[in-house]
């Protein structure tokens, strides 16, 4: 970890800097959740400032260029503003049943645009990130907490959805109104 805290990142390029933010994360997360072994769930490290704080995230656990960073710091005030990108949310995994799979290989700057569609796909295809049970579209939370991130509607997020959906369910998402019948479940 002090490998990755010790390097000058504004002096590289932007797609070395997005690989970078999204590996620190991710390591993070694992050492967070290796140092606190055996745990039933991520919140149950209640490391973060606050009374009513759960969870690990706004714990300052890391420097970067003298700035003391939280996972928060990194998902909300780098990844996130800077870059705009909802697969951004399938980067960074927060160690949760219900997260995006943690990637089986660092993110790189050559690489990360495939790896991001991947990643992508992966989720949306899968049960945890969306299905239609009995006519109604479940998603994940993620979609519901940064809908913004998503096209800001119901109807941006079955976009998203389609966009990166396998045949089967992008059929299904075309064919029927979804949106009023969209319902999200947890994380």
């Amino acid at each position: 970890m002090d490998g990755l805290a010790s390097i000058r990142i504004r002096t590289y390029a932007c797609r070395e800097q997005f690989a970078y933010w999204v590996n620190l994360y991710n390591a993070l997360t694992v050492q967070l959740v290796l140092r606190h072994y055996p745990i039933k769930s991520i919140r149950e490290i209640r490391i973060s400032p606050g009374w009513f704080s759960v969870g690990p995230w706004g714990k300052k656990l890391v420097v970067v260029e003298g700035e003391r960073l939280s996972l928060d710091d990194i998902e909300h005030r780098i990844l996130r503003p800077i870059w705009k990108d909802p697969r951004i949310h399938y980067a960074v995994n927060c160690a949760a049943v219900g997260c995006p799979n943690l990637q089986p290989r660092p993110f790189t700057a050559d690489g990360f645009e495939q790896m991001l569609d991947q990643a992508a796909q992966g989720f949306v295809n899968h049960p945890k990130g969306a299905r239609v049970v009995d006519g109604k579209l479940h998603v994940s939370s993620i979609y519901d907490w940064y809908k913004e991130d998503f096209g800001s509607s119901d109807t941006g997020i079955i976009a998203h959805l389609r966009h990166y959906a396998d045949e089967g369910l992008a059929r299904i998402l075309r064919a029927s109104p979804l949106s009023r019948n969209m319902i999200t479940t947890g994380h």
